[in-house]
């Protein structure tokens, strides 16, 4: 069993009885005027928000709920990019003690519908005419929504449903209670307890409907705390918000931690901006998907292969230097002072700028979490001098139990427990967890909450075991894992991982479970290989079409045998297909948070599976697809598939 160690100091006590708009009414009226509590980027420049500023649209925002009859447990849902009147909304909610529900902003209509029912939500923040539009679509269906509320007045000239209301005007009837009973935001605040439901989180449902997850104030910043005595963060931080907020990563760092430490918050000025606008700030400390680190590594192996010869020769050097050294500190061996002269050299000529253009300059500690990362993606950021960390973690503990550990980091492992957390692996080889991060329950779903909840410990539903060093490794989801021919587990993740390290592909999808060999299908980067394609004069007009060309079969089986080189004969790839499009949320073949639905897609693409363990060379799809605005394209095409050459 792995058990956390003692808590170090973090700033500030946390109690039972503290509870989120608590703490948050400490900070603001602690910094006032004098700190910037956040920044957004709006035509092109970035604009401050003081902790007082925050505070008082919070207040009035909090109060005008309370005016529309918000009572105490109410749920108030949210959907839209991330920027500060969605904070700020999701703050009033706590504060009038309701409970906050997150939605993806591009959640289709019926996961809207699902969730906004299936949480009871009565007040509905939407940011614009977008987020409206879907709300009114399934207002009549959902008999417990009284009121949407939107903020950017851009597109809804023309609205006027009775149930519709501006945050500007929800924050007037704010005002007007303020005057009426003075104090009374202090009191409402002052009445919360830390076992009150904070937040209802809803899972990103990889093989069903999506669970709400009943997190407590308590849950969430006793796992911040912890996490900060681990790595601790200062008030002068900067950290850039751009992950989706219905995402429990983001309100894990955003909440959990930024509310404890004081940090500042920074929002892009739109979605297709974060990268740029992450670099104009230079956060300290970082967390995404490893998606998000997958595509930074994508994009300096496009530059690299645009660059000159010169370029190309310092970045080589100057990477093999990084690696060498990463792989000494991954081995716990000193660096000779000679390495560590060359490796100043290889900041200096390469890795300082590259960090830079990354947004990495400053980082101090940059997280990966929500899935796993290949070890090829966790060696390359720290050649580049990024200290990177795995953790792991789920919604139903708050984000976060396991996390690596500076100076003790090891590429194919999660790292050890926070304080106040014991991981254990049960009989089958699942992963259990004890914290007092652990959830209340799911809402409205007894039974899977009684399969989850037993004894007081977390079944988090993953296979893993305990390394020699003490470190958890998780092996991939229980349901996931796969039994190759001679009757031996094998992740499939893990082999799509080291797949996606190709910058030629931009996902992978790896079967063989009781099988005579393992296949895969594929799906290239449209943008990437449709680059390599011009270069090589050739002509294409579709995704579809330039997937299929025997050249970019050819590439792709490339890459295919370079991740199966170290791989057992059984484990290898021996057959695979491009697919004629990129797996999409929309279709459902993805959640929201960009995890393969296996179950989905296998049933989905039952044809292609059934002609790669066929002797067929080509198979014919004939199929639907789903844009987010709900229009759908029906698609025929021929795909061939390739058996990969020894």
């Amino acid at each position: 069993m792995l058990q956390g160690g003692n808590i170090g100091r973090s700033g500030m006590e946390i109690t039972k009885d503290l509870t989120i708009p608590k703490l948050f009414w400490q900070r603001a009226r602690a910094y006032g005027k004098g700190k910037v509590a956040m920044r957004e980027k709006e035509f092109g420049i970035w604009r401050p928000i003081t902790w007082q500023d925050y505070l008082e649209n919070v207040k009035y925002l909090t109060l005008g709920l309370i005016s529309l009859g918000l009572k105490e447990g109410d749920k108030v849902a949210m959907i839209g990019d991330n920027r500060p009147e969605g904070l700020w909304a999701e703050m009033a909610a706590l504060c009038a003690r309701g409970v906050a529900v997150w939605l993806f902003q591009d959640c289709l209509m019926d996961e809207v519908k699902y969730i906004v029912d299936h949480s009871d939500t009565r007040f509905l923040f939407g940011e614009g005419q977008e987020e409206v539009d879907k709300a009114i679509s399934i207002f009549d269906d959902c008999p417990k929504l009284e009121k949407i509320i939107w903020d950017d007045p851009k597109g809804m000239r023309n609205y006027h449903e009775d149930y519709l209301i501006s945050l500007e005007e929800v924050q007037a009837l704010g005002k007007e209670l303020d005057q009426e009973e003075s104090g009374l935001f202090e009191r409402v605040i002052n009445q919360g307890h830390g076992d009150e439901v904070a937040l209802l989180f809803y899972t990103s449902g990889t093989t069903a409907l999506p669970k709400g997850a009943l997190l407590s104030h308590w849950n969430l910043l006793s796992m911040g705390r912890n996490l900060m005595s681990v790595d601790p963060c200062f008030e002068t931080d900067d950290f850039v918000s751009y992950l989706p907020f219905a995402w429990i990563g983001e309100q894990m760092m955003s909440i959990s931690c930024g509310l404890q430490i004081g940090f500042t918050l920074n929002f892009p000025e739109e979605p297709e901006t974060a990268q740029e606008n992450t670099r104009e700030i230079g956060p300290h400390v970082m967390f995404a998907p490893p998606r998000l680190y997958e595509q930074m590594t994508r994009t300096v192996q496009v530059k690299y292969l645009d660059a000159s010869w010169v370029k190309r020769k310092i970045f080589e050097l100057a990477t093999k230097i990084g690696y060498h050294v990463a792989e000494l500190q991954f081995q716990k061996k000193s660096v000779p002072w000679y390495w560590r002269c060359l490796q100043w050299l290889a900041y200096i000529g390469m890795q300082k700028k590259l960090k830079d253009h990354l947004g990495l300059s400053r980082v101090r500690c940059a997280y990966s979490g929500g899935a796993a990362m290949g070890p090829d993606h966790f060696r390359f950021f720290h050649a580049l001098g990024v200290n990177l960390k795995q953790i792991y973690g789920q919604t139903e503990i708050a984000g976060i139990s396991v996390v690596h550990r500076n100076g003790d980091i090891k590429f194919d492992t999660v790292g050890v427990p926070l304080p106040q957390t014991e991981v254990k692996i049960a009989e089958d080889g699942e992963i259990i967890s004890k914290s007092p991060s652990v959830f209340l329950g799911y809402y409205k779903n007894p039974e899977a909450t009684e399969e989850t909840l037993q004894d007081g410990w977390l079944y988090s539903g993953d296979r893993g075991f305990i390394d020699e060093d003490g470190h958890l490794v998780v092996f991939d989801r229980s349901k996931d894992v796969m039994t190759l021919r001679d009757g031996r587990p094998f992740s499939p993740q893990y082999l799509e991982t080291r797949l996606k390290f190709s910058l030629y592909l931009n996902d992978a999808w790896v079967i063989g479970d009781e099988r005579d060999y393992v296949t895969a299908v594929s799906c290239i980067d449209y943008s990437v290989v449709g680059k390599w394609a011009d270069e090589k004069k050739l002509t294409y007009t579709s995704y579809p079409e330039l997937s299929q060309k025997p050249e970019v079969y050819d590439l792709v089986e490339t890459q295919i045998r370079q991740a199966n080189k170290d791989l057992p004969e059984v484990a290898r790839v021996r057959k695979f297909v491009n697919l004629y499009k990129e797996f999409d949320p929309d279709d459902d073949e993805l959640t929201r948070t960009r995890k393969l639905r296996r179950a989905f897609v296998e049933k989905r693409y039952e044809e292609i599976v059934a002609a790669l363990y066929a002797d067929a060379d080509v198979v014919h799809v004939d199929t639907t697809i789903t844009y987010e605005d709900g229009r759908k394209a029906h698609i025929k095409t021929d795909l061939h598939i390739r058996a990969v050459k020894d």
